[in-house]
């Protein structure tokens, strides 16, 4: 990759992230003390629009990704009997569409990686314990998660690249926290 293509590749994350860019925009606000991890996902304007509902007293960790209305978008659980750290994303009706793992290798930084079902697979890196990385197809920027724009404890932005799918990328959010994070 030359400088120019680096150039053109940060030109078109500009128009995309960062201020003013036609990313969709998500605040995770998670509640500090709370029965079943229960928290609402907010758009930039403020409005409820996911809530994650934190099954609470189960042998692995269950998170079901909600709509405002209540409805089922898809349930994040932890897989048993693999080697690394691993959970499951499925739709409403329990088919599966992506597994969230631990990279097996990454030197420099944490490395996630999202096996999708149906499409190409995801690469998440950066600075997972501090909220501060990039998910990733095929070395595209798809979502940035970041703390620089909250001061409050616990919140963390998501900004979702236009034609993503926004539920999956949210769902893979709450995945990676509950891994890294797995006393919250």
């Amino acid at each position: 990759m030359g400088f120019r293509d680096r150039r053109e590749k940060r030109q078109e994350e500009r128009e995309a992230f960062g201020r003013g860019g036609s990313a969709n925009r998500f605040q995770m606000r998670q509640k500090m003390i709370s029965i079943g991890d229960d928290y609402w996902i907010e758009n930039e304007d403020g409005d409820r629009v996911f809530r994650v509902d934190g099954k609470a007293l189960r042998l692995r960790d269950t998170f079901d990704l909600e709509d405002a209305h209540g409805n089922k978008i898809c349930r994040i659980q932890t897989r048993v009997l693999h080697i690394r750290d691993s959970m499951a994303i499925e739709d409403a009706d329990g088919e599966k569409l992506a597994l969230v793992h631990k990279a097996l290798v990454s030197p420099l930084r944490d490395r996630w990686k999202v096996d999708r079902e149906h499409g190409e697979d995801w690469t998440v890196q950066g600075n997972i314990v501090d909220h501060e990385y990039d998910i990733e197809a095929d070395g595209r920027k798809i979502a940035e998660v970041s703390k620089k724009w909250f001061r409050v404890r616990d919140t963390y932005g998501v900004e979702v690249a236009p034609g993503e799918d926004p539920a999956l990328i949210l769902a893979v959010t709450v995945a990676v926290d509950a891994m890294v994070h797995p006393a919250k």
